[in-house]
């Protein structure tokens, strides 16, 4: 687990550095923020887990752990609360959130490197890895092929139930041509009184919803269309 990088989060500075201090000795690279808006200015995506201080400003932990999972990009960083206040409620609620553990401050050191090192190895194992394979990434377009969601740079787009389907056969196959009736069989399967025709609608109308990225669908003349991703 040497040289992954984990953010602190929490509005004493002092508790930060020697987070910081401690968590760089055992081989992790270490960023703090003193609050929760400056942490939202960071790019989160690069981190392997948030050590976070529930009480804080304006934005508590618990409101910036929400923000987390409710954003496809960062729904799967491991979080462990820091905090003082210990009681079965609050804990509770940082559970519900989708907190990976919970310690009260005070807290050892050792006690703490134990514990993020047991959270990241829960976060290795293999139905991680399975749950991960229910989102498709490409670049700022991200398809939850579990909620059926599209987002690009966080913002939901609204696809029809085909547009969905399209888009997810295309970046789930980057680089291979579908032709129009491997297109029909996949999506429209065994409805009746399809037409080709109706392929070419539904895939100008999912280029137009899909902005910038709407030029990665390609139409292969003779062929059919596919998902160029270089």
């Amino acid at each position: 687990m040497a040289f992954k990088k984990i953010l602190v989060v929490d509005d004493e500075q002092d508790l930060c550095e020697i987070m910081k201090y401690n968590l760089e000795n055992e081989n992790f690279i270490i960023d703090t923020a003193n609050s929760a808006e400056e942490a939202l200015t960071l790019d989160l995506t690069q981190y392997c887990l948030i050590l976070l201080d529930v009480m804080m400003g304006e934005i508590s932990g618990f409101k910036m752990a929400s923000m987390l999972k409710k954003d496809p990009k960062t729904a799967g960083i491991p979080i462990i609360f820091m905090t003082a206040k210990d009681t079965e409620n609050d804990i509770c609620t940082g559970l519900n959130i989708g907190a990976d553990d919970y310690i009260s401050k005070p807290f050892s050191i050792r006690e703490t490197v134990l514990r993020i090192k047991a959270v990241l190895r829960r976060a290795e194992n293999a139905p991680a890895k399975e749950a991960e394979q229910d989102v498709i990434r490409y670049k700022g377009l991200v398809i939850d092929i579990v909620k059926k969601q599209v987002f690009i740079d966080n913002e939901l787009v609204q696809l029809t139930k085909k547009e969905f389907e399209l888009l997810a056969l295309f970046v789930s196959n980057q680089g291979k041509v579908f032709s129009r009736d491997e297109i029909l069989e996949k999506i429209w399967k065994n409805e009746s009184y399809v037409l080709d025709r109706t392929v070419d609608v539904n895939i100008t109308r999912l280029r137009k919803k899909i902005g910038e990225y709407g030029k990665y669908i390609i139409t292969r003349m003779g062929y059919g269309y596919y998902f160029d991703a270089n």
